[in-house]
């Protein structure tokens, strides 16, 4: 029988010092072990209803389908159907509403089981594992810059400070198809998961990142808090997301976590 990896869970987001709005949507369930993030774009309220709608269908459709006796395969299809069903939602709104022309949106999903986790992601927006003290980048940004990385056009150096920084390559909502991508990876206890919009790692190098979930892994609500602030510190220049979830094995969750951790989801 399938088995739910038990997870703590913490969360934050904020428009940022420049912007006067959030178009970011996060999304968590810990029941079925599910974190969904979305960063939206095309302008004030078009972003936000891009990233909403990723999120509602994408929460939906997988509470709606989701079963635990689903293998390995069966839960991928699930949910790469779901993200490839937020695309056709978000691209026909578009289309058929001109307020909402030209949106659409980031996503990266976690869908935890098993000692397991399925990863999907469409865009910049990034999922990282703090395993015994390291933190890796689990995630491949869909964004012009990497392309250019990639190539060898401009030097990792040169990218953090390049104006290209926030055009993708890949979004939903953009076109009728979307190609995601998709993997899963092995969990152990006390791995430690990320998920963010660019507005952290644009403003906060991965080296601090690593530093802040070592010093406050304890804490996650508050290491949620202070990847925030420092995001804001540092210029704050876009919207700022992110979620924490730490695996624990089902006999080794803290007392009282289940009541403890109802206050800490938006």
């Amino acid at each position: 029988m399938a088995l739910r990896d038990v997870l703590e869970i913490a969360s934050c987001t904020d428009s940022g010092i420049v912007r006067s709005f959030n178009e970011d949507s996060i999304a968590t369930s810990p029941d079925m072990g599910l974190l969904v993030l979305a960063d939206g774009m095309g302008g004030y309220k078009a972003g936000d209803v891009a990233s909403s709608l990723a999120i509602n269908v994408v929460t939906r459709e997988l509470k709606q389908s989701f079963r635990e006796e689903m293998d390995d395969g069966s839960v991928s299809r699930l949910v790469s159907d779901a993200i490839k069903n937020a695309n056709a939602t978000i691209y026909r709104t578009a289309h058929g509403d001109a307020r909402y022309q030209g949106m659409g949106t980031t996503v990266v999903a976690a869908l935890f089981r098993d000692n397991q986790v399925t990863v999907a992601h469409v865009g910049d927006s990034r999922l990282y594992r703090l395993r015994d003290d390291r933190l890796d980048l689990l995630t491949h940004d869909h964004s012009l810059l990497q392309e250019q990385v990639e190539l060898g056009l401009i030097s990792s150096e040169d990218a953090k400070v390049s104006h290209n920084r926030n055009l993708v390559t890949r979004a939903l909502g953009v076109s009728e198809a979307v190609e995601l991508d998709l993997h899963s990876e092995k969990t152990l206890p006390e791995d430690i998961y990320l998920l963010c919009s660019d507005g952290l790692n644009d403003m906060v190098d991965d080296a601090d990142i690593e530093l802040v979930l070592i010093s406050l892994k304890a804490n996650l609500p508050l290491a949620a808090r202070q990847l925030v602030m420092i995001a804001n510190d540092n210029g704050g220049h876009d919207n700022v997301s992110v979620i924490l979830a730490r695996v624990h094995e089902p006999e080794a969750a803290p007392q009282g976590w289940f009541s403890r951790m109802l206050g800490l989801f938006r």
